[in-house]
């Protein structure tokens, strides 16, 4: 890619991946603009007490499995709906729940030139993580910049433009919900919704069944917002990660037993995490219905679900009250249709395309640019990682690169070096871990950063600071110790 000027880019998501992306934009020169499909900024921060519509049991296809673009050109029907409806489908809130804290120590979350309050913790609610960011979008003057409750529907590009279309939901006077219709041009994109959109349901025996008798008993983690919701009987989680073990932590105080599957991952959280209330169990057959049994049942609050669950070693748990299934969510990014290829397997995924099973972007040079056309890029794809920091590196090899003052590899380069590490990490979900791997990835683009813009601009990118490399390494010391010692994760 040349050292070509990109003069406007869009940015998708106002989370804190995108205000990163906006704030370094700016500081490059280029102009910006922000689209946030919600009311708020904040991303997975921003705490909603509603529950989001569920997703269809088991999933439908990625590429459709957060929502379906309005047509462009199209009206919203004239008939009357529910406005919390309507705010749900163009906006569904978050998987942020009650109670929920960080798991990543403060320190290292902090983004640049923006220090957390005096006497912050290492740990604290999500309410001051979102005034947090918060806070980073008024000093750094980005709400002027932000097109709230606007959803981008498509997202396309012929010559050297991307063309983008998008819905803003208004309201009348009569609180009918209007949808608004805008085609804008950008020279760039810049993806940052994060990956927290559309949920991953698993094709279980019988779990599609008991969703339709019980649907209040059976929902994804996004769902969960307090443990009182949980019932006093048993809890079945489904998946032993880090959303499973927060929730059972929650839920232990007001339930008898809680069973937490799983299927024996290393990156399931290690099992003395667990409340002594709590069991892990093997992996699910089947979820039993007994043809007896009236499916026009009404269950009171205190009465457990009237059907069994026999798992993958032969044992069968009963009395189950609530199923929660912390099983993750797809990759999965409606506006880009075509470049997602649904029924390829994540191991055939050809040059293009990038997203096939839901589970991994493809074809992505550093987890950031889209090789075939590096004016798309993506903020916030890595996992395992201090999220805000690394966003803010990544966001600043993207600005270097988008005002022409960094230049990337050619494109046979990073074509070489993604199919080196997809050789090397294998491909689906763990393809975009860092774990162990961060300080090295964020040295390598510093110094790739360094080299360039010491041939443009002048400019220099500082690496992570000493106090951050010296917590960094300290809490991945207490990791190392935890999963080596926990036999279940070997």
């Amino acid at each position: 890619m040349n050292r070509r000027r990109r003069e406007t880019v869009a940015v998708i998501g106002a989370g804190v991946s995108g205000l990163t992306a906006a704030k370094h934009l700016r500081s490059y020169g280029l102009e910006v603009t922000i689209f946030e499909r919600s009311s708020e900024v904040g991303g997975v921060w921003r705490f909603d007490e509603r529950r989001p519509l569920e997703p269809p049991y088991p999933s439908v296809i990625p590429s459709q499995s957060d929502f379906q673009p309005l047509i462009v050109g199209s009206q919203l029907p004239l008939e009357r709906v529910p406005s919390t409806l309507v705010d749900l489908e163009h906006a569904p809130p978050g998987p942020a729940y009650e109670n929920l804290t960080n798991n990543i120590p403060t320190s290292l979350l902090e983004l640049q030139g923006h220090p957390w309050p005096k006497q912050t913790g290492d740990y604290v609610s999500h309410e001051v993580i979102w005034e947090y960011i918060r806070d980073y979008a008024t000093i750094n003057s980005l709400d002027p910049l932000i097109k709230i409750n606007t959803r981008v529907d498509n997202v396309q590009k012929q010559d050297l433009t991307w063309t983008v279309h998008s819905t803003t939901l208004v309201r009348d006077e009569a609180d009918e919900a209007v949808i608004c219709h805008h085609t804008e041009e950008y020279d760039a994109i810049i993806v940052a919704s994060g990956h927290y959109h559309a949920p991953r349901i698993p094709n279980l025996a019988g779990l599609q069944e008991w969703k339709r008798r019980w649907p209040e008993r059976v929902f994804h983690s996004k769902s969960f917002r307090k443990p009182e919701d949980v019932g006093s009987h048993n809890l079945l989680l489904i998946g032993a990660g880090v959303s499973s073990m927060d929730i059972a932590n929650e839920a232990s105080p007001h339930v008898d037993k809680i069973f937490q599957v799983s299927r024996g991952r290393t990156v399931d959280i290690p099992v003395q995490f667990l409340p002594k209330n709590a069991e892990r169990v093997a992996p699910i057959s089947s979820f039993n219905t007994s043809p007896e049994s009236n499916s026009d049942e009404v269950l009171t609050s205190d009465t457990p679900i009237p059907a069994t669950v026999t798992l993958k070693d032969g044992r069968i748990l009963k009395n189950i009250h609530t199923v929660i299934l912390c099983t993750g969510y797809h990759f999965t990014y409606p506006f880009l249709a075509p470049y997602h290829s649904d029924f390829t397997p994540v191991e055939a995924a050809d040059d293009r395309v990038l997203v096939t099973d839901g589970t991994q972007l493809h074809n992505l040079h550093e987890d950031i640019f889209y090789i075939p056309d590096p004016t798309l890029a993506f903020v916030g794809t890595a996992f395992s990682v201090a999220s805000f920091s690394l966003f803010e590196f990544q966001s600043t090899a993207i600005a270097a690169v988008f005002s022409g003052q960094a230049k990337l590899p050619s494109t046979e380069t990073m074509r070489r070096q993604y199919r080196d590490r997809l050789a090397k990490k294998g491909a689906g979900k763990g393809f975009h871990s860092l774990r162990n791997d961060e300080v090295d990835y964020v040295n390598r683009l510093v110094s790739w950063l360094n080299a360039e813009l010491a041939l443009s601009s002048g400019r220099v990118v500082e690496g992570h600071s000493a106090k951050w490399l010296k917590k960094h390494e300290e809490r991945s010391e207490w990791l190392a110790g935890i999963f080596v010692k926990d036999s279940s994760v070997l």
